[in-house]
């Protein structure tokens, strides 16, 4: 009868050693040449009628290992199984000899493995993490820059024959010249649009009046402020840091004028936003706007929370992992073997996913956490709805149904959305327990701290 003991050889590392006697392995092993001797086909013998010793010199050494290492690993299972043992990964051999397999001298065989057991650990209490949450004021500025954005955006254009009013569209081609506006052999050429409000104050008078072909020197510094020059620049493929670039010359040559006519604030245009809404009046509609625009910086400082609690849950919670083992079985993993340099370079992102994994894991065991079938068929319909740019009054269309039928068959995407659903689901979680602290910010400091912040975690 097999024995497995078991012996610490680190921290969470322990050391598993199976012993296997004949009677654990050999009636398998018999066994197995038996069905060879009836299923073989081998040229001079009828089928079934080969005799056993031919089998056993022919397939007898690789039936007999497959056999022991069958044994091994079922009684691996069943002890790890039966002893509710909690290891990361699969045990991993500690330099087992398989020569010592004789089929002719059947013994007594010891291996010898090495499992990384899962700690225990606690989480933060999140009740008592300092958490912000921030409340961006939505100014008179934003609502107006919103309606205006919306007025022009369904607004018309038209054709113009002269540049003549600073919200005038010039469709233009830019190409890089000297400072007289003959044009650089190997140059830089594009296409762009701009406002004419977009050039500087005192360059605009050498536009206005121009007609379509007309042309205009322009040098990069003094036909932009800093912040219109920064997104030309970047149109052009120019880098923003190097003073040469924004020094450079170029022929500006107009091939359309346009003046956008923005749209009347009257219901006609209230009616094709919100086709729901009874808007009468522009102080109705601008209402509408400035609830949106605070649910979008709601929404904005909701994740800034839940960025919060997930920085809390890593910072904050403690996690002794058997880190020798995990290195070795980093070495495993892949189509080659990984070196010891490879595996130390590749451990502290590993180690980072595997705690957040560990703690999602005790956040969705604990909390009873689950994603349904149906949750996932309503994530994919609202992508596929998104993508293609439908509404959902859509969706029992029939192409629909089977369109997401295929995608509910895509294994990669379905463990991808539980993954995001189940992921959500926890932050949700944990953002019910903490207790925030209210502050008021402004939407550009709000947007800068959040930038502050990817730049640093990137």
């Amino acid at each position: 009868m097999a024995t497995i003991t078991k012996e610490s050889i680190g921290p969470l590392h322990e050391k598993l050693t199976v012993k296997l006697e004949k009677t654990d392995y050999l009636p398998a092993f018999e066994k197995a040449l038996k069905d060879y001797s009836k299923k073989a086909n081998i040229p001079g013998f009828r089928k079934g009628m080969v005799p056993a010793s031919l089998i056993k010199k022919m397939y007898g050494p690789s039936v007999f290992t497959d056999e022991v290492v069958r044994s091994v690993d079922r009684e691996l299972i069943k002890y790890i199984e039966t002893d509710k043992l909690d290891i990361f990964a699969q045990p991993l051999p500690l330099e087992n000899d398989i020569r010592q397999l004789d089929m002719n001298n059947p013994a007594e065989y010891v291996f010898h493995f090495e499992v990384g057991m899962r700690p225990d650990f606690n989480l933060p209490d999140l009740s008592k993490a300092a958490i912000t949450r921030y409340k961006v004021t939505v100014t008179d500025e934003m609502l107006n820059n919103e309606v205006t954005r919306l007025q022009n955006r369904y607004g018309n254009m038209k054709d113009e024959e002269t540049v003549n009013n600073d919200e005038n569209v010039l469709n233009v081609t830019l190409t890089e010249s000297d400072v007289n506006g003959n044009e650089t052999e190997t140059g830089i050429r594009k296409d762009n649009s701009l406002l004419l409000k977009y050039f500087k104050e005192d360059f605009r008078k050498h536009l206005t009046g121009k007609k379509v072909n007309d042309h205009a020197i322009l040098q990069l510094s003094a036909a932009f402020d800093d912040k219109e020059r920064e997104w030309i620049m970047e149109d052009l493929g120019l880098d923003n840091n190097d003073a040469t670039s924004a020094g450079k010359y170029f022929k500006l040559v107009i091939t359309k004028i346009g003046l956008l006519e923005k749209r009347e604030l009257n219901e006609d245009f209230f009616k094709q936003l919100y086709p729901d809404l009874e808007l009468k009046t522009e102080e109705e509609f601008r209402g509408k706007i400035r609830e949106e625009i605070q649910a979008h910086w709601e929404n904005q400082a909701r994740n800034q929370i839940q960025d919060q609690v997930y920085h809390e849950l890593i910072n904050h919670t403690s996690i002794n992992f058997p880190e020798i083992f995990l290195k070795k079985w980093i070495k495993t993993q892949g189509e080659n073997p990984k070196t010891d340099e490879e595996a130390e370079n590749e451990f502290p992102v590993f180690i980072s996913q595997l705690k957040w994994s560990l703690i999602t894991g005790k956040i969705v065991k604990e909390n009873n956490i689950e994603v349904k079938p149906e949750e996932i068929r309503s994530f994919a319909l609202q992508q596929l709805l998104g993508y293609m740019g439908i509404n959902a009054a859509m969706e029992q269309q029939d192409w629909i149904k089977d369109y997401l039928d295929k995608m509910m068959k895509d294994r990669k995407y379905v463990e991808d959305a539980f993954n995001r659903i189940q992921t959500q689901k926890i932050l949700e979680w944990a953002e019910q327990q903490v207790k925030p602290t209210d502050k008021v910010i402004s939407a550009e400091e709000f947007t800068q701290m959040v930038e502050a912040h990817q730049h640093h975690h990137h």
